[in-house]
């Protein structure tokens, strides 16, 4: 049974949507998000990242970040450029990105379910990231950040996202990044109770993207002491979501920079893989073959197939036959010297949106030695290790498009 709750959000005026949505606000640069800020007082990123408007030398960690984000989210609402519905709803939001298109239900998921795992998790988080998603859900006193749910997709939920998306919509626009934004509200009684209905038949819904989301958010509700359960009229009880049928979502590639070689040479490097993958020089990178990577060294790019089927894992243990985890388990760990991805200040994450280009000229700065573009992770091996419960290796998945804040806020108290 999955649960999931309607919410008095707090939105952008319709004529405003676009000014005020933003991207996570984890996923830019502070140097892109005050490009994308700059000349627009409404940008959403002004509150989940305010030290934008600081001064250089600020600690992004600081009370002085968070409450400038707070006094912010709070400015927008009192312009009216933000406003609190009189009525719980759910919100029904479809991204199109070329030939790629998803739309989900903005709701509540049930914290409660999500710490006895009916929520299914895949990744561990870092303390760091989860503090600080924790400090601004507690500062702002809202979660402005939906985590990325997907639920096995069924028939009787694609007929309702089929009749809400036959009406007109609140809003749409399209994003300086080409991404299409379409978000619809759901108040109709009857509506939301034959959806609330389709979901408790569901077995389990799956994090996609927000496990530091998430996590924050059962943190917050165990420090207030709530024990309850949705819909029980607690707001910490619930966390903002956008939650996806499993056939329409994207994963592209999240992939690996690292610093030295470890001691190695390059050739020396070319010769310990040689056992385990076949080895071909590639002049197409970013298309390598099931469970492999495609690597960029001395200027080069090879293309790397293992040699060994890790399909053949699957069964016993899914995690084994993940690109990211023949990458971890035959290069990272025993050759490289990164025992820990997730704290070795050694390597670092590309995500696959930013393509080949990033991991070519990381390497030619000189600030890094060798590049890694994975084959990508598919929704259903994400399944499959969330149904194990077994996580991968860090940052495995890099879902796309990303969710933009700001088009649904969920506040911890009414106004």
């Amino acid at each position: 049974m999955a649960t999931i709750a309607p919410f008095r959000a707090v939105r952008p005026k319709p004529e405003l949507a676009a000014q005020v949505a933003a991207p996570p606000y984890d996923v830019v640069s502070l140097k892109e998000a005050r490009d994308l800020a700059e000349g627009n007082p409404h940008c959403f990123l002004r509150i989940g990242r305010a030290e934008l408007e600081l001064g250089d030398g600020v600690d992004p960690y600081s009370a002085e970040v968070y409450q400038r984000g707070a006094d912010n989210l709070k400015k927008l609402i009192a312009d009216g450029v933000l406003f609190q519905e009189a009525k719980p709803l759910f919100g029904v939001y479809r991204q199109k990105w070329g030939q790629h298109e998803q739309t989900g239900i903005v709701a509540l998921a049930s914290v409660d379910e999500y710490d006895r795992g009916i929520i299914k998790k895949h990744e561990y988080t870092r303390p760091v990231k989860e503090a600080d998603r924790v400090r601004i859900i507690e500062t702002h006193e809202s979660q402005s950040g939906p985590v990325l749910l997907f639920f096995r997709q069924t028939a009787k939920i694609d007929q309702w996202l089929k009749e809400v998306t036959g009406t007109k919509p609140d809003a749409h626009f399209v994003a300086d990044d080409k991404i299409e934004h379409t978000v619809w509200s759901v108040r109709d009684d009857s509506a939301i109770q034959q959806v609330i209905k389709a979901f408790q038949e569901l077995p389990a819904l799956y994090i996609a993207d927000g496990h530091h989301r998430s996590a924050a958010a059962s943190r917050v509700r165990a420090s207030r002491g709530h024990t309850s359960v949705l819909p029980s009229g607690n707001h910490e009880d619930g966390f903002l979501s956008v939650i996806f049928p499993h056939n329409q979502l994207q994963i592209l590639s999240y992939n690996r920079v690292v610093r030295d070689l470890h001691g190695l040479t390059p050739k020396e490097l070319l010769e310990k893989l040689a056992p385990h993958f076949e080895l071909q020089v590639t002049a197409q990178p970013g298309e390598p073959p099931a469970a492999g990577f495609d690597m960029y060294l001395e200027g080069q790019w090879h293309r790397a197939t293992p040699k060994e089927d890790p399909s053949l894992h699957s069964q016993k243990d899914p995690v084994r036959a993940l690109a990211v985890s023949e990458l971890t388990e035959r290069v990272l760990d025993p050759l490289l010297g990164i025992k820990d991805q997730r704290s070795d200040s050694r390597i670092d994450f590309v995500g696959g949106i930013r393509g080949t280009q990033q991991l070519t000229a990381l390497v030619d700065s000189g600030d890094w030695a060798v590049a890694f573009w994975l084959y990508p992770t598919t929704v259903e091996e994400l399944m499959a290790v969330a149904d194990a419960d077994r996580v991968m290796p860090p940052k495995s998945t890099w879902f796309e498009p990303k969710l933009r804040d700001g088009l649904f806020v969920h506040m911890l108290r009414d106004d």
